[in-house]
């Protein structure tokens, strides 16, 4: 899976939850795939953080 799609997926649980749009039975399943999708956007931002900062952090070749 990528970011955006995780990204993507997220705003249409809260959309579907903020509009009342789900049946009371998969709530609590919208909610837990909400909560796997947010762990996974959060590794992807950490992971890209510190891939960033060793760049920055390189000294230039030369």
């Amino acid at each position: 899976m990528k970011y955006e799609e995780a990204i993507k997926t997220l705003e249409t649980i809260a959309r579907q939850l903020e509009q009342n749009e789900l049946p009371i039975d998969q709530i609590a399943d919208r909610l837990r795939e909400a909560q796997k999708l947010v762990a996974f956007c959060r590794e992807q931002l950490l992971s890209v953080d510190q891939e960033i900062k060793k760049i920055i952090d390189e000294e230039p070749a030369g």
